[in-house]
């Protein structure tokens, strides 16, 4: 069994602390391996090799920029098996999802570097003669980048990519739960000649790792993804010196079935959006509004479509649709909110339990109706294989519930009517709707969210101009005043 070290100032480094934190699959409950619980020391050690390393990257042609952060994709493609099962041993995806993940970063870092040469500032009319006025966008300095463990690949291509090709350097914070991708990626950056301090891996707990980079001076942005709990300790962290947050937090994704809607289309895309990544994605759909009239023929459907899904050790049954929670934690969580919403009026069609006879932190895809709307099922983000179903008369009414949210990352609808379509997606205040398709983002896309689902936002141009800032240049060329 492997204990992790930390990467900092380009080479491994012993925390100062001595204490270790165990890494569970979440399949067997086995340790898998242990990594430092870094310190606040650590980290500020390496937010000053981080912040000496930027100043000599920002001065490097950004198509050297670009080439490196497409040898990155490259090198993950080298070792993709390997990560595939570094992921479903960590994390618990199923073989197809976690594969998925793996190619998804690499082709975000091979995206990401094609910006390299599409950075561009402006010049604008000045009211002046002899003078332009010039608009340069130059990298945001220090990146410290928050990783979640639901998608541990992915979310760091996203944040170490987007940072290196703008000229940012970045301290990246793995979660405790899912740091062993990290530290394989953390091998590809140590073989490539790269500035030291460029790119820095420390692994420790939210409170202290994640504290210490948002409060720290030298810090001049928090790339963060994870609860709104954690954002909101983020932000008060990064108050302290008024700095910049990008923050993806949960989401509480409704799915209105019109009418209007195809049944097996809706059906097969509710239960792909709901049921994966084990019901873990802040883009999930968490909560569905079927229209009264189909309302009995969706639910059937749905359930048979739940109970057909197979879970298992996703590491030994390639074929299993659904592996397990993240953790112990995790998985009471989530059986407590059905048992809640059940003891205050919902009607389970189907699953409710945890899957027994077995080790590991499997629950079973479930499926609640009766529900109301101010039930914690339906305004509190579960994470986990559970969908709570509701219906609605008027389209009016499914876009009044589905708005009331304290959210607002994704949702989605389901109709054949294009005039439907597009008033429910004019009216839904949310940063994606998916019409017609499961929730899942493009990286040439922009994944925001509104409200408590976050600030700044993420892939495609505007998400790579979140690490920049802007820089004008009001320039008299009359060099003959007197």
């Amino acid at each position: 069994m492997q204990t992790h070290r930390l990467y900092i100032d380009g080479q491994y480094a012993e925390s100062t602390g001595n204490e270790t934190i165990d890494v569970i699959n979440p399949a067997t409950e086995e340790v898998i391996s242990r990594t430092p619980k870094g310190t606040e020391e650590d980290v500020n050690k390496a937010v000053q090799a981080a912040l000496k390393a930027q100043k000599e990257w920002e001065k490097t042609p950004a198509i050297k920029r670009g080439m490196a952060v497409r040898y990155m994709g490259d090198q993950i493609e080298e070792k993709r098996d390997t990560f595939i099962e570094l992921l479903q041993q960590e994390q618990g995806k199923d073989y197809e999802l976690a594969s998925g993940e793996v190619d998804l970063a690499i082709d975000y870092f091979r995206y990401m570097s094609e910006w390299a040469r599409r950075i561009e500032g402006e010049i604008v009319p000045s009211d002046r003669p002899n003078e332009n006025i010039l608009i340069y966008k130059k990298p945001i300095g220090v990146v410290a980048g928050i990783v979640p463990w639901n998608f541990p690949v992915f979310i760091l291509a996203r944040k170490v990519a987007t940072a290196l090709v703008t000229g940012c350097s970045i301290v990246l914070k793995p979660s405790q739960q899912t740091p062993n991708t990290a530290a394989e990626f953390t091998k590809i950056i140590d073989s490539m000649d790269l500035p030291s301090g460029l790119y820095n891996y420390i692994t420790g707990t939210g409170g202290t790792i994640g504290h210490a980079l948002a409060s720290h001076e030298n810090v001049h942005m928090i790339s963060m993804t994870g609860s709104v709990g954690a954002g909101t300790k983020v932000m008060e962290a990064a108050a302290q010196n008024i700095t910049k947050v990008n923050l993806e937090l949960g989401g509480k994704a409704p799915a209105i079935v019109t009418a209007n809607a195809d049944i097996e289309t809706a059906v097969e895309n509710i239960k792909i959006s709901r049921l994966a990544n084990n019901g873990q994605a802040c883009t999930n759909a968490e909560r569905v509004y079927v229209h009264e009239s189909l309302k009995d023929q969706f639910v059937n459907r749905l359930k048979e479509e739940f109970q057909n899904q197979s879970l298992d050790d996703p590491l030994k049954n390639q074929q299993a649709d659904v592996g397990p929670l993240i953790s112990e934690d995790r998985l009471q969580e989530v059986d407590e909110m059905v048992q809640n919403a059940r003891k205050e009026g919902a009607n389970l069609v189907t699953g409710g339990k945890r899957k027994e006879n077995t080790s590991g932190f499997f629950y079973e895809p479930t499926i609640l109706t009766n529900v109301k709307q101010d039930m914690e099922i339906i305004q509190e983000e579960i994470f986990g294989p559970v969908i709570p179903v509701m219906t609605f008369s008027t389209i009016d009414e499914a876009i009044e519930l589905g708005n009331d949210t304290d959210y607002g990352l994704s949702s989605s609808v389901y109709t054949q009517d294009l005039s439907e379509a597009m008033r429910v997606v004019n009216e839904l205040k949310f940063g994606e709707t998916f019409v017609n398709r499961e929730n899942f983002e493009a990286v040439q896309g922009y994944h925001q969210g509104m409200r408590k689902s976050g600030l700044g936002g993420a892939d495609g141009k505007h998400g790579m101009e979140d690490f920049l800032v802007t820089q004008v240049v009001y320039m008299d060329y009359n060099t003959d005043k007197k």
